[in-house]
Order: structure tokens, then C-alpha cells, then sequence
């Protein structure tokens, strides 16, 4: 009998081998150009960024993480895996020791050329607009093997979207809007991926996109701007009639403000598969000062 057991386990492994033998391999182009082939479908994935460790697992991948960068929170059950560092400081050692099969990371991750010296793969995924979430996707659903996945998410994304620009009262369309991402100030631009959520949501941005995606102001820029609503960390919006003019907003002045918590303002500047979310979320704020103006 165990001879017959180990006989068929010993056929069911070489079949296994045959089938990935002759599958074609996977083929992927990353965000720089370089094109990345995988004999086969990557079983072990380190992503070093949080919105590609949310879209390996809203893409059905999330048991083939075995590291992830520190911030990755999303969803819960990645909380448990080894936190890596991350774009500045990401673990070289414990990345090698996990021993990935492809390491999900932003260009502006500073150990890539180290890590590819020593015969890793990475894929490099830039997120600034909706078009990079969507290619993004498109990437990691192939690295998954599963291409035809992204579609869909997308689709659903789009809807989401749709469905929450609905909800915005007429009044609001078109007023200006400055996000902030960062207290120096930095700030989300008409270009980047927040800002498209904003468009599509009929509101306009305070920061130009000639400015880029998310450039850091000058303050006194905001002030003179006098942007219709300001959105921001909800400390932020708190601590913002103390920085020198800034009590002369008048959005601050009247309560024109969206304050968000930790946990809303992650969903909302993470380009990932949550999009959908962060639209609402957005339009949920507006509503709401909408209802308060009455």
C-alpha cells in the first residue's frame, strides 16, 4: 500500500512539473522599462509599497506575501507577516532571507539595485495617477497568472467612482479643493491620482497641474489661493490657523474642512485597489458640508 502511495504522489509531482514545464512563461514590463520573465508564476512576493501589498490581495494573492513593507495594514490578515522597512530604509537581509520570488516596489526605493545585484527580481510600480493604478493591476494580475483578474477590479473601481460622484450636490461642482498630504506643506495637484478622484467627483484642485502630482507650496501660496474646502489629516486641520496667515482662510474660518482619522486618510492616499472607497469618502465629506451649509 505505501509503495502504491508513494508510487502516485511520485506520478502527481511529475505531471505538476510537466504542466508549469510547459506553460508559458510569464512576461512583465515594470514602470522603468525592464522587462521581467518568470518561468513560473511567482509563489513568494515581497511589495515594499502599501497600495501593491492591497492589490496583490484584492487580486486573490494575499497567501503569497511573505513580506511587506511597514506601513502595509490592509487587509488585516497581512498584519502578521515581517515588516520590511520601506522606501528609504527597506531590510535588505530580511528581504534575501525570505527568499521572494519577486520583490512589488516604487522607483524611488533606494535598495533595488542591491537587491538585483544579488539576483532578485523586482518590479518597479509607479502610483502617482489613475492610469499607474490601472497598469499596476494589469502587472500584478499577470505576475499572478490570473491576467484576466484586473478587469473586472477595475471595472467595479470605475463604478464605485461613478456611483460616488452622483452623490455630490450641484452646488459643490466646481468649487476648489487643496489636499493636503504633508504639514510642510506638500499637497495633492491636479495630476495626481487624488486629484483625478476629485475631478471625477466634479470638484476642482487648488494646485495646478503644472505644479506636479503632489509638490510641496510655498504656504503663502495656499493663503492667496483661498481654496473653497480644505482636506487634510484631521490633526492637520487642527493645527492650521497657527501656521503664520492661515487664519485668514476662510474655508478654515467657516468650517469649510474635511478632517479625516488615520485610518480614512490611509484608504484615500493609497492608489491601489481601494479607489473606489477613497471616492466616496470624498464625496461623503462634501456632502456632509453641503448639508451643514443649509
Amino acid at each position: 500500500m505505501l509503495l502504491g502511495i508513494t508510487l502516485g504522489w511520485s506520478m502527481y509531482l511529475a505531471s505538476m512539473s510537466t504542466t508549469q514545464a510547459s506553460a508559458p512563461p510569464i512576461v512583465v514590463r515594470d514602470d522603468r522599462g525592464t522587462l521581467q520573465t518568470f518561468a513560473v508564476v511567482p509563489q513568494r512576493i515581497v511589495s515594499l509599497m502599501p497600495s501593491l501589498t492591497e492589490s496583490v490581495c484584492a487580486l486573490g494573492g494575499c497567501e503569497r506575501l511573505v513580506g511587506t513593507d511597514r506601513y502595509s495594514n490592509w487587509p488585516s490578515r497581512i498584519i502578521r507577516l515581517p515588516k520590511l522597512g520601506g522606501i528609504e530604509d527597506a531590510n535588505l537581509e530580511r528581504i534575501i532571507a525570505l527568499k521572494p520570488d519577486v520583490v512589488l516596489a516604487a522607483p524611488s526605493t533606494r535598495v533595488v539595485e542591491r537587491l538585483e545585484a544579488l539576483g532578485l527580481k523586482v518590479v518597479l510600480l509607479e502610483s502617482n495617477t489613475h492610469a499607474d493604478v490601472k497598469r499596476a493591476l494589469d502587472v500584478v494580475a499577470a505576475l499572478l497568472g490570473t491576467p484576466g483578474a484586473s478587469a473586472p477590479l477595475w471595472n467595479t473601481i470605475q463604478r464605485q467612482v461613478e456611483h460616488a460622484a452622483e452623490g455630490v450636490p450641484a452646488a459643490l461642482r466646481g468649487r476648489h479643493v487643496y489636499f493636503e498630504i504633508d504639514a510642510t506643506p506638500y499637497a495633492a495637484g491636479e495630476g495626481s491620482f487624488i486629484g483625478e478622484t476629485l475631478m471625477r467627483l466634479g470638484l476642482a484642485n487648488t494646485v495646478p497641474a503644472a505644479l506636479g502630482p503632489f509638490p510641496q507650496l510655498n504656504p503663502e501660496f495656499v493663503v492667496r489661493a483661498q481654496p473653497d474646502i480644505v482636506m487634510a489629516l484631521q490633526r492637520g486641520i487642527d493645527e492650521m490657523p497657527r501656521r503664520p496667515g492661515w487664519a485668514r482662510l476662510n474655508a478654515l474660518r467657516d468650517h469649510r474642512v474635511c478632517g479625516f482619522s488615520n485610518e480614512r486618510y490611509e484608504v484615500l492616499v493609497r492608489p491601489g485597489p481601494r479607489l473606489g472607497e477613497a471616492a466616496q469618502l470624498l464625496a461623503d465629506c462634501v456632502i456632509a458640508l453641503s448639508a451643514r451649509a443649509r
